[in-house]
């Protein structure tokens, strides 16, 4: 970790993803925002270039690499002024099925991966429910088996790409809570169907990131054959444990992407904006909160680096890919409201954009874990206080 240079391949990725997103200028993330409109061309176009399948296995139709490679993916995409409208399409394909690369039967692996790999099936992922929030071993949508299927019944909310997408990775209770051992058993995963009569989605309005509709899902005995169970039944919590590290590095990179595109933005922005005789970026009260922003963003950055690269050597890194999450929702976020300050008045309006960043850059903070929630992983796992929940 002592060698901080850019790999060439590093290098290459990251001028190529520049490279097909400056075919994507704002004005069509804005449009794509404003009409809630998915943007099929984008997603297309990064799936004819490999892209989807960066960190799949390459006998499944992936690239092979690793976090590393898919956190600079992500990271430029929303860098582009993509931000999470651009970046949240790619994330789910990227990263959506790793329980299914590391504990799927082999059957469903070639079934499956390749098609997501190559951008042909979309898979959404449905585990948070209105009753539960974060406490995920409250959930109530059971799985019942029945012969060479299971039948599911309850609803989920805050399934992003539901509209969208062919399948879902939904966790189910299989065994009522009050009859396991522990709370995290008795949870099963399945690669369910999402186009059914028997599923109702329902998108739910919201702040931001409109281009990607985020919806509640609601199972009214939902057939799911067996061959669709991901791994062992009842050991579902566990298979999305394995891929908490690697989404929180992903999200990391994305906040961090969207604080370059806010600050970049800020600084074009107050070198060329004249009031009172004078460029605004000249008046310290303009260019600290920026060269704050730049700070914190590098720091952020280096805490993504160093996570990646650990979880990438199969290091234990819960505490790093963590505080990366935390760091860069913080730096993300300030970035994007300290642009908006900068262009004053106009900073609210849409054709500017940096609103929409700053909209998108609040959701890093609540998803996919709470700022809150990683400072109780710190204080008790980094720290060693008594658990707080």
């Amino acid at each position: 970790m002592t060698d901080f240079a850019e790999t060439d391949e590093h290098r290459l990725i990251r001028e190529s993803i520049r490279k097909l997103c400056s075919s994507y200028p704002d004005d069509y993330w804005e449009e794509k925002d404003r009409e809630h409109e998915f943007p099929w061309d984008f997603f297309n176009e990064m799936a004819a270039g490999g892209w989807i399948g960066i960190a799949m296995p390459e006998q499944y139709g992936g690239a092979g690499k690793g976090i590393q490679e898919a956190a600079i993916v992500l990271e430029e995409v929303a860098a582009s002024g993509a931000a999470m409208n651009g970046a949240t399409p790619v994330h789910l394909s990227i990263f959506g099925m790793h329980p299914v690369v590391k504990h799927g039967s082999e059957a469903m692996r070639e079934k499956y991966l390749p098609q997501v790999a190559a951008g042909k099936m979309h898979v959404a992922f449905g585990v948070t429910e209105p009753n539960a929030g974060s406490d995920t071993t409250s959930i109530e949508t059971s799985a019942k088996l029945n012969g060479d299927h299971y039948v599911v019944r309850g609803r989920k909310v805050w399934t992003t790409k539901a509209m969208e997408s062919e399948r879902v990775l939904l966790l189910t209770r299989t065994t009522p809570r009050d009859k396991v051992a522990k709370k995290t058993d008795g949870m099963t995963l399945l690669l369910a169907e999402l186009q059914r009569p028997e599923v109702t989605i329902s998108p739910i309005p919201k702040l931001g990131r409109n281009a990607v509709r985020t919806c509640e899902v609601v199972y009214d005995d939902l057939k799911v054959s067996v061959e669709d169970r991901v791994g062992e039944e009842g050991k579902g919590f566990r298979y999305l444990l394995d891929g908490l590290n690697a989404e929180r590095i992903l999200i990391a990179a994305e906040a961090l992407g969207i604080g370059r595109a806010s600050l970049r933005r800020a600084v074009n922005y107050a070198n060329e904006r004249v009031v009172f005789d004078r460029p605004i970026g000249k008046n310290q009260g303009i260019a600290f909160p920026l060269a704050q922003a730049a700070t914190q963003l590098d720091a952020a950055e280096l805490m993504i680096k160093k996570a990646a690269w650990m979880l990438d050597n199969n290091l234990p890194c819960g505490k790093e890919a963590n505080m990366a999450k935390w760091l860069a929702a913080e730096a993300g976020f300030f970035a994007a409201d300290a642009a908006i300050q900068t262009h004053g008045g106009f900073g609210y309006a849409r054709e500017y954009h940096v609103e929409r960043y700053w909209r998108e850059a609040r959701l890093m903070k609540l998803a996919p874990i709470s700022q809150e929630m990683i400072l109780n992983f710190v204080s008790e796992h980094v720290l060693g206080l008594p658990r707080s929940y």
